[in-house]
């Protein structure tokens, strides 16, 4: 295990010393480098539709993925079966996601001045993302990850060196945002550092632009990001460790009821699809008290298990209790994921990514969460097809996606 780890960390020391942003794919066999540069030429040539300008904040790296027979054990020697080294980070994969679904994304982060820093900023701009508001730190080091790619359970493990120095709020000035926020539709932040987070969020709250959150773990400042969004999408285990409630459906009651300017909180269960409550503008006269635990215990009763492609069950406006919560008018919805065949899944790294990027492009076509749901789903699936969190997201001219543009 030891040398496995010393060889990535040589590998992670001495593979970007040369500007040149293809210098990692020398590593590669041949085949894999003459489809990399297929994908650059493909990309060079994306044109955004309609211009739609969308605003992301938050984590982008460099990854190094090792794929492995299975995870090992404590003083184990393993071979890598392939290795690759591409970018990473959660604002960076949602908003290359979006910037092929044809959106016009513009990443605010910061990277060091190193190799590493400019081989992020270079294969950002080859997915046509905007970097003009990529901070490059002098003298600083960027954030890199060692993903383990497991075979034969296909899941990943991460072992994440976050950037230094961090942004801080007074890296970026009001007249910057403002120039970022030009006319841009909706403002993405994937909630890793929230004390920055918050200083943009309050500038894109007083321009009035909607925004979007990300909740993967309860922390710090989490509380008034959250306050200041009108969408959220959580992690599994979020909404529980948040709000203390018993279930997910409680916890999702529980969302809406403390946080006002919330319109719908998606709750994304991997392999099990998602769940998402949508608050309704209107009360409904007369609507009987539906208990949610029960109400999504029906509604799974509904799914059907023979369908491999992602589908979404959805429920008129009713008025739904969580004891000892409260009770709330609005939707619910119960998102399938694509049943991937196990010869075809490859690496699940950024699936999450992959799902806020399509439900940022959802948001700004006002897709209905009918087909929002299954299409991200579809991109997420997509994704997990090729290894990395970015060489499988798809392009808004992908055939799986047509179904759902239609």
């Amino acid at each position: 295990m030891a040398t496995m780890w010393n060889f990535l960390c040589v590998v992670n020391a001495n593979l970007f010393n040369s500007s040149s942003p293809f210098l990692p794919l020398r590593i590669n066999s041949n085949s894999n480098l003459r489809f990399r540069f297929r994908r650059a030429t493909i990309t060079s040539m994306c044109v955004p539709e309609d211009d739609v300008v969308v605003v992301g904040y938050g984590m982008t790296t460099v990854d190094f993925l090792a794929t492995v027979d299975s995870f090992p054990n404590p003083d184990d020697k393993v071979r890598t079966t392939s290795f690759k080294v591409q970018g990473g980070g959660n604002a960076g994969n949602a908003l290359t996601c979006a910037a092929r679904l044809g959106l016009k994304p513009k990443l605010i982060s910061k990277v060091g001045d190193d190799s590493q820093g400019h081989a992020i900023i270079n294969e950002l701009q080859r997915d046509a993302v905007d970097t003009s508001f990529v901070l490059v730190s002098k003298g600083g080091s960027s954030a890199f990850s060692y993903v383990l790619i497991d075979n034969q359970t296909k899941t990943r493990t991460s072992i994440y060196t976050p950037a230094h120095p961090p942004m801080m709020p007074d890296d970026q000035s009001q007249s910057t945002l403002l120039s970022a926020f030009d006319e841009a539709r909706l403002v993405y932040f994937d909630g890793l550092t929230t004390n920055t987070a918050l200083f943009i969020a309050q500038e894109a709250a007083r321009n009035k632009i909607p925004i979007l959150v990300e909740a993967e773990t309860a922390k710090e400042g989490m509380d008034e990001l959250l306050k200041l969004a009108d969408f959220a999408v959580c992690s599994a285990r979020f909404p529980k460790a948040w709000t203390h409630a018993s279930s997910i459906p409680s916890a999702l009651v529980y969302m809406l009821l403390k946080l006002p300017n919330i319109k719908f909180v998606i709750v994304t269960l991997g392999e099990d699809g998602c769940l998402m409550l949508e608050r309704s503008a209107k009360e409904v006269a007369d609507t009987k008290e539906e208990d949610i635990d029960c109400f999504f215990k029906s509604l799974y009763e509904r799914k059907d298990d023979s369908l491999a492609v992602p589908t979404c069950i959805s429920s008129v406006v009713k008025k739904f209790r969580a004891n000892g919560i409260g009770t709330v008018y609005g939707r619910f919805f119960l998102g399938t994921a694509e049943r991937i065949p196990d010869c075809e899944l490859i690496d699940t790294t950024g699936a999450g990514d992959a799902f806020i990027g399509a439900i940022i492009y959802a948001i700004c076509k006002n897709m209905e969460p009918e087909k929002m749901l299954p299409f991200a789903a579809q991109v997420a699936a997509a994704k997990c097809r090729a290894m990395g969190a970015r060489t499988g997201l798809p392009y808004l001219t992908d055939p799986c996606l047509a179904a759902y543009l239609r």
